[in-house]
């Protein structure tokens, strides 16, 4: 081989070390959304996120900006998915309360399946968080869930599905901290036997039509 044809052969195994790894983006989203379920925001740090997703800190800045802007993807990615539940039921169920049982049980299931981390990632992610922006973020993710059930019972009291002076506002708080505090009980260790059990009880307070 002549000099020429050596060098240009170096400088191409050169630029081939240089260039960064490619990688599988949703894989790499996906992995972090389970870091960060089951560490939460703060605890999970740039370095935890390379290692996990198997990328270099360039290549996670590069497609994801930081780690802020890569846990708000992760936390509409969850909605879309995990967490898509709530929403589902209550559009589907004909009335609030079916939509609120159904939400429960499906909770007690979705909270304790050994396939990801326990309980709900907008709820544990946000302990002891120092970030202002994430804690908005999820406060805003968990208020607007409470808004949804609201406008839910709003609705059937209008309809008078359920009674004039139903309290829609408490109830769907009292929903709200049923599934939140059904999250941290998953954490704990409870079964899904004995979270469907509580959600039992927890309906036993809806007024009756």
């Amino acid at each position: 081989m002549v000099r020429g044809q050596d060098t240009k052969a170096q400088v191409g195994t050169a630029r081939t070390r240089g260039r960064p790894r490619s990688f599988d983006r949703a894989t790499a989203l996906h992995k972090a959304l389970m870091a960060f379920w089951e560490h939460g925001y703060e605890a999970t740090s740039v370095s935890d996120l390379t290692r996990i997703m198997g990328i270099g800190a360039p290549s996670l800045y590069a497609a994801f900006s930081d780690k802020r802007t890569l846990f708000e993807e992760v936390v509409r990615v969850y909605v879309d998915t995990h967490g898509a539940f709530g929403d589902r039921a209550l559009a589907q169920e004909p009335t609030a309360r079916g939509g609120v049982e159904r939400m429960l049980r499906e909770a007690a299931a979705e909270y304790t399946d050994p396939a990801h981390p326990y309980g709900c990632l907008v709820v544990h992610a946000a302990t002891n968080c120092t970030s202002p922006e994430v804690e908005q973020l999820l406060r805003e993710r968990r208020n607007a869930n409470i808004a949804a059930v609201e406008s839910r019972i709003e609705a059937d009291v209008a309809a008078g599905l359920l009674p004039a002076g139903t309290d829609a506002a408490a109830l769907a708080r009292h929903t709200a901290a049923m599934i939140q505090g059904m999250s941290q009980q998953a954490r704990d260790g409870a079964s899904r036997a004995e979270l469907e059990a509580l959600a039992e009880i927890a309906m036993a307070i809806w007024p009756r039509s």
